[in-house]
């Protein structure tokens, strides 16, 4: 940490709102709005553009996620090696670089490799993203400091989708990709400006002084109880991800999506100052607890969408359900590690979480086409529930036993 960081906690120690973490939450908003917006439209370029067909835009979103996956179990070894700064800067600058050649491909092909590129430098940046905004949380105010900052990706989630297809509607693809790219450039600004040292030096001699490398290079085994019950979240989030939309169209509801993840952004809004100051207080299971029943009552209500008003109040439900999960257990993870330890953790963490999002993709069409949607959300409510054993028996006691 910098010594301007170091000045500014050590003057205001509760102080959540620094500078420093405002440009942490900033930066990480414009990526995931960038990002998402590009996996809104991307589908859609590639089959009127290109010509290709729906299983080739699938291919162009899945070689994103598989090189993803692929490199973020040595996310936390890159991080180690070369320090925060270098990391950060280093991966969001190729990130954004990647950016610019989207305007250039116009080929198929081109455009898959791209893709598989950029999906490698935003595994890195994403990864170390976390313990870089970490640094900048006051030590008592973690749960609520991490819970705003997830809700910069959730949030994303709705600007993103919403800038792609407002801007499309009004212009082509090639301005669309000028203002992504754009986007992402202003990110990259608010990520040169937050303070950070040249290189984070290990503070455990333990992993500085080891030459040999071993599993314990890429995978975390202390946050793997949590990164499990993230990836069995993650499982059935996956189906309102992926296919709300189409469930939707055939309730004869697409208008009314655009609406449902408004509510969904709304609702985890309204409940974040309190949720993380329940887990600071209280600990991570006096809000996993209730976050996990209101996300299984969200998925069960979806399950009988027949008019607007379900959909939307399922996104009440799930909002406050999945919206309070996901940074409990991110908050979870880091908690439960060193700092020399914290970008393996989040490396493991999000490699079972990628997991879990990739396999449910795939295995809810697949249920969705046997058994159909409502089958398939009331089949996602119940692995919620059996999760919430799972981290009752698992990792709750844990928790229990380190407080």
């Amino acid at each position: 940490m910098s010594n301007t960081t170091s000045l500014q906690i050590s003057k205001n120690p509760d102080r959540l709102w620094n500078r420093s973490f405002i440009l942490c939450v900033l930066n990480n908003l414009f990526l995931f709005t960038y990002y998402f917006a590009f996996l809104t439209i991307l589908p859609i370029y590639i089959m009127k553009s290109l010509g290709g067909s729906v299983k080739e835009a699938g291919l162009a979103l899945t070689l994103f996620l598989i090189s993803s996956i692929a490199i973020r179990p040595f996310s936390g070894l890159i991080i180690e090696k070369i320090g925060h700064k270098l990391s950060f800067r280093g991966s969001e600058f190729f990130f954004m670089l990647f950016a610019f050649t989207y305007l250039f491909a116009d080929s198929l092909w081109i455009l898959l490799l791209v893709r598989f590129i950029h999906g490698i430098w935003f595994s890195v940046l994403t990864t170390v993203a976390v313990p870089v905004a970490n640094e900048f949380i006051p030590e008592q105010r973690k749960g609520e400091g991490m819970g705003y900052y997830v809700m910069s990706t959730n949030l994303a989630v709705v600007f993103g989708p919403f800038i792609a297809l407002t801007v499309l509607q009004c212009s082509d693809f090639k301005i669309l990709f000028q203002v992504l790219t754009a986007i992402i450039c202003i990110g990259f600004i608010f990520c040169l400006l937050i303070p950070m040292q040249s290189k984070n030096v290990s503070q455990n001699i333990e992993y500085e002084q080891k030459n040999k490398f071993s599993i314990h290079d890429v995978i975390e085994f202390k946050v793997l109880p949590i990164g499990f019950v993230a990836l069995l979240t993650a499982f059935s989030y996956s189906s309102i991800m992926s296919f709300i939309t189409a469930y939707a169209e055939s309730k004869h509801l697409l208008p009314y999506v655009s609406l449902f993840f408004i509510i969904f952004a709304v609702s985890m809004i309204i409940v974040r100052p309190w949720v993380g100051k329940l887990f600071d207080r209280k600990g991570a299971s006096s809000v996993i607890y209730p976050s996990f029943i209101c996300f299984a009552i969200g998925l069960v209500i979806v399950s009988f969408m027949s008019n607007p008003w379900i959909l939307w109040l399922s996104a009440i439900f799930i909002g406050i359900g999945y919206g309070s999960l996901f940074p409990c257990f991110q908050t979870v993870a880091i908690q439960s590690v060193p700092k020399a330890r914290m970008g393996h953790a989040i490396a493991s963490f999000f490699t079972l979480f990628d997991f879990g999002m990739a396999i449910g993709s795939v295995l809810m069409g697949l249920l969705i086409a046997e058994l159909g949607y409502s089958f398939t959300y009331l089949f996602c409510a119940a692995i919620i529930v059996v999760t919430l054993f799972i981290y009752k028996d698992k990792v709750a006691p844990q928790l229990t036993s380190v407080q």
